[in-house]
């Protein structure tokens, strides 16, 4: 599997590289950017453990100067505390202007990695290399970054482009279960918003609940039309200004359903599928789009094994206070990605606290 898109963004344009085996040339790729010698790699305990050695090995033989940051792993992790790791590793290591900090993980390494490369010397490079479908598919792509408030999920963060992005679907030989279908979340929500396309092949796969079940010629459909998208909507729109809010599709309640669930319960793209199956209905009960859609996407989800049902306990009352602190809030005003076609999805500021209420305590 081999592919590069590009993210079509002027001065700040880079390269997706999708590459079976890819890990292996992180160094080589590296080299004709000319980047700095000086490289942090950042990553997690368990990500390090598997890929750390290969991925510093690549950049040594590039003659890349290799230090690293080891973080503990988990979303309750993704905090300005863990910044601060990373900013003192860089300190210790003498990260100049012209290094580099790597991201090895996924979206939580990705997002946080991100932050402190947008801040520290008040910005240097940094290369994303995405170990989760979820972060291949979208974390890695489109330069946000940023880590958790106690009170909402990345409320604290920067926009910051990657140099590069180095997709190796090899990798996710060792990506749980539990996370595949979490990525397969943002995968359905492509095919809503974007590429009905991708949505169609979704539905003619029998099982998507294990990658095992996954044939190789449509991972690479999943990985290339995913990548694709983002890249497509991040070149229209950088900074969420527009369409870009597109991507959010499912994020908005999911957001709230991780935060006040501890980001134990739920995780992100779990809460992501919630927060799709509820938008999709408020769209039904706004007339935007119809049941047949909505059963439709709710199907897929189902086939995912992911939760299309609150968790128990959960007050939707809390919810409607989290969706205030949302960063998507314009006047006010709670903006809704709502989809109106499959392949196609539009913000609205129509939706009240009353329908919202109602679409949530029927998902229990």
């Amino acid at each position: 599997m081999q592919s590069v898109i590009k993210v079509d963004l002027g001065s700040h344009s880079y390269d997706i590289c999708v590459r079976s085996g890819g890990l292996d040339q992180l160094g080589t790729q590296m080299s004709e950017l000319n980047l700095g010698k000086k490289v942090l790699l950042v990553s997690n305990q368990s990500i390090f453990r598997h890929y750390g050695e290969k991925s510093a090995t690549a950049l040594e033989s590039a003659g890349f100067e290799v230090s690293s940051c080891i973080l503990p792993p988990g979303e309750q992790y993704k905090t300005l505390n863990s910044v601060q790791k990373i900013y003192g590793a860089a300190l210790a290591n003498r990260l100049e202007r012209s290094s580099t900090m790597v991201a090895l993980g996924g979206g939580v390494v990705g997002d946080m990695t991100g932050f402190a490369a947008a801040t520290w010397l008040r910005g240097i490079n940094v290369v994303q290399v995405p170990t989760s479908l979820l972060a291949m598919v979208d974390a890695a792509i489109g330069g946000k970054t940023g880590v958790n408030h106690p009170l909402g999920k990345n409320l604290i963060g920067a926009f910051h482009q990657p140099r590069l992005v180095l997709i190796d679907p090899d990798v996710l030989k060792t990506l749980p279960a539990r996370e595949f279908r979490s990525a397969m979340a943002e995968v359905i929500k492509y095919g809503v918003i974007w590429d009905a396309e991708l949505f169609g092949m979704l539905e003619k796969s029998k099982r998507l609940d294990q990658m095992r079940y996954v044939k190789a010629d449509l991972l690479a459909e999943i990985l290339i039309r995913s990548c694709q998208a983002k890249a497509d909507v991040v070149s229209k729109d950088e900074k969420e200004s527009g369409l870009r809010a597109i991507l959010n599709y499912g994020h908005t309640i999911g957001h709230a359903v991780e935060s006040l669930t501890g980001y134990k319960l739920v995780n992100h793209g779990e809460g992501v599928a919630l927060g799709m199956v509820a938008a999709s209905r408020l769209a039904v009960e706004l007339g935007m789009w119809d049941t047949e859609c909505d059963r439709r996407q709710l199907d897929s989800i189902v086939k995912v094994a992911l939760p299309v049902k609150l968790p128990a306990g959960l007050d939707v009352e809390e919810v409607l206070k989290s969706l205030q602190l949302d960063k998507k809030v314009q006047d006010g005003k709670v903006r809704f990605v709502l989809p109106v076609r499959l392949g196609e999805a539009a913000v609205s500021d129509r939706v009240d606290g009353d329908l919202i209420l109602k679409v949530l305590k029927d998902m229990f």
